[in-house]
């Protein structure tokens, strides 16, 4: 891969499974054993919210249990010495790439040390329990939520990622399924603006067919190798 300066790099929850996270959907399409529609949309929060920040709270609590792996160290060693522009967008809600190191990064779908005011939209750092009915710091509404993107909502900060990929010269993909939009279009807003794309998975994805290249195997494997060959190392 000659001439690349600018690289935007996609992550989903594959890279961060060898470290013992769950990936979103496993079988049957449960979430860590509840349905998708019970803690991840604006209506469960209305319907159950008691339900929704006791399940956030126990995946915010397994974030004490597991520890950045290999690919993304290696995301971060790219991020320390790469002379050129470079954007990690992450569809994870797991604090794993900034523990390894990267700064060069944002978190699309919110993320779990975090907590969102539902009245006046601002967000804080936040680590531990956050029990229904917390007050906000700024406004005083008890209000805190997860800082999660739920399903129908809008996901963070896609001004900046349409940005990036229209500017970039190589698009990577690692380990994301492909089936949640809008990131699984962003291969194809990559390669309308002529980045060249990279697919590192496990298995192939919904959107393989619109990278240009696909390589498969786990993440801890493809990314340091792929992360060699970019710094000619």
């Amino acid at each position: 891969m000659k001439d690349i300066t600018n690289i935007v790099v996609l992550t989903g929850a594959g890279i961060s499974a060898e470290s013992g996270l769950a990936t979103f959907r496993g079988p049957g399409g449960l979430w860590e054993g509840h349905r998708v529609e019970d803690v991840c949309t604006p209506e469960a929060l209305a319907r159950d919210a008691a339900l929704v920040h006791r399940f956030y709270d126990a995946r915010g609590a397994a974030l004490g249990g597991v520890v950045p792996n290999a690919a993304h160290d290696a995301l971060a060693r790219l991020d320390r010495d790469w002379p050129g522009e470079l954007l990690i967008v992450t569809q994870n809600v797991d604090d794993l790439h900034e523990r390894a190191g990267a700064r060069r990064m944002l978190h699309m779908h919110g993320e779990l040390n975090s907590a969102l005011c539902a009245a006046c939209d601002a967000r804080r750092p936040w680590t531990g329990s956050l029990p229904r009915g917390t007050s906000c710091d700024g406004c005083g509404a008890p209000a805190l939520r997860p800082d999660i993107v739920f399903f129908g909502e809008m996901p963070y900060q896609m001004d900046t990622i349409d940005r990036a990929l229209a500017t970039c010269d190589l698009f990577v993909s690692i380990g994301t399924s492909g089936a949640v939009y809008p990131a699984a279009g962003f291969v194809q807003t990559a390669r309308y603006h002529g980045a060249a794309t990279l697919e590192l998975n496990l298995e192939p994805s919904g959107g393989s067919g619109w990278f240009g290249e696909t390589r498969l195997g786990p993440a801890s494997e493809l990314v340091p190798g792929w992360v060699d060959q970019m710094l000619g190392a």
